[in-house]
């Protein structure tokens, strides 16, 4: 059936799709990245944070001993401002390993449509035919296998830790807090290592499910096709006219030639020479009955027509309309003006002539 949709998408959907937002992406895959980098700084993040809160406890003292409400305020601002650029590496880092997760899974654009309002969107069937297709069983077992993995990695994190915080109120704090900070890493790295092997698969099966999507049938790729490429129908009446014009522009230079080379029948071929412009230039050619149209111009415009058949067939294989003729032409057609100009210094040029002298090279 031509409406099956069994052709992949082509290169213009694809790029349609991707300006309407329609891409094959997950989010959990910069979300377990983020976390996996987080981890990675999260350990000097924190020692930082420590730092920071023993400077302030060492003022807390002289505060109360001194209740000045300035004095507080410092503090509270100083507490926060220390907190924010505390925290800010981690959360720049965050963000810069969501994008880039972004920007690997299909590049990062804002998609417009994405914000125009679609009704078909409040449509509850379409909801429940998510909920309950393919893509609502996967999201189900997906979160399922998270949900399952994360209390796994959880366990066994705790399970080691728990003896030590039953025992919390022997050790220092400082001790306290390192013990619960290498297993919150330690916890967050496994979560992100597992997470991330899950975004893999769900980016899988979302850009398979996406591709599917994005399939189309043998007419929508040839209707693509017409209309990225043109109707073919249309582009001929265009050429047709594009010829029309390039025969109606050189018919006109044909009265400005000084010289109509021709086969004698078959071929014509119109020069025209201007020794300030450089070599001679081909003003007009055809075969048939272009040929035919460019004699007879030639003939009421009393333009001179010689016959030279190597000649005028390698002029008109060789050369362009409007262009100089090449440097391997040079002699022979040299040779068909000196001769048209000896017949107009006898009053004889206009007319038929056969060239006394044709030159086989030239052929």
């Amino acid at each position: 059936m031509s409406g099956e949709k069994t052709e992949e998408p082509t290169a213009q959907k694809l790029k349609k799709a991707k300006q309407e937002g329609q891409i094959g992406r997950t989010q959990d895959l910069g979300a377990w990245a983020g976390m996996l980098a987080a981890s990675i700084i999260l350990p000097r993040t924190l020692a930082k944070a420590m730092e920071h809160a023993e400077e302030l406890m060492a003022k807390v003292p002289e505060t109360i001993a001194d209740p000045d409400p300035a004095k507080a305020l410092g503090i509270l601002k100083e507490g926060l401002m220390g907190a924010a650029w505390t925290v800010l590496p981690l959360a720049l880092t965050m963000m810069a390993v969501g994008i880039v997760a972004a920007g690997a899974q299909g590049g990062i654009r804002v998609a417009t449509k994405l914000f125009k309002p679609k009704f078909n969107r409040l449509n509850p069937f379409t909801g429940i035919k998510r909920m309950v297709g393919p893509q609502g069983l996967w999201e189900g077992a997906k979160a399922l296998i998270k949900t399952t993995v994360l209390g796994v990695v959880l366990y066994l994190t705790m399970k080691d830790i728990i003896p030590t915080l039953m025992t919390a109120g022997q050790l220092p704090l400082r001790s306290l807090i390192g013990v619960i900070n290498d297993a919150a890493v330690q916890l967050i790295r496994a979560a992100a290592a597992v997470g991330l092997v899950m975004a893999a698969a769900d980016y899988f099966v979302v850009r398979r499910r996406t591709r599917k999507q994005l399939k189309m049938s043998k007419e929508e790729v040839k209707q693509e096709h017409k209309n990225t490429e043109g109707d073919p129908l249309i582009k001929a009446q265009i050429r047709a006219k594009q010829h029309a014009m390039a025969r109606n522009r050189q018919m006109a230079d044909v009265p400005t030639a000084d010289v109509v080379v021709v086969n004698p029948v078959h071929i014509a071929v119109a020069l025209r020479y201007e020794p300030e412009k450089g070599a001679p230039r081909v003003v007009a050619k055809g075969q048939g009955p272009l040929a035919a149209k460019i004699r007879d111009l030639a003939t009421e415009n009393r333009i001179p027509m010689v016959q030279d058949v190597p000649l005028a067939r390698a002029l008109n294989k060789d050369c362009e309309i409007g262009q100089e003729i090449p440097a391997e032409f040079y002699g022979a057609v040299a040779k068909v003006l000196a001769f048209v100009m000896s017949l107009k210094a006898r009053g004889a040029a206009a007319g038929f002539h056969r060239n006394p002298n044709p030159t086989p090279a030239a052929a």
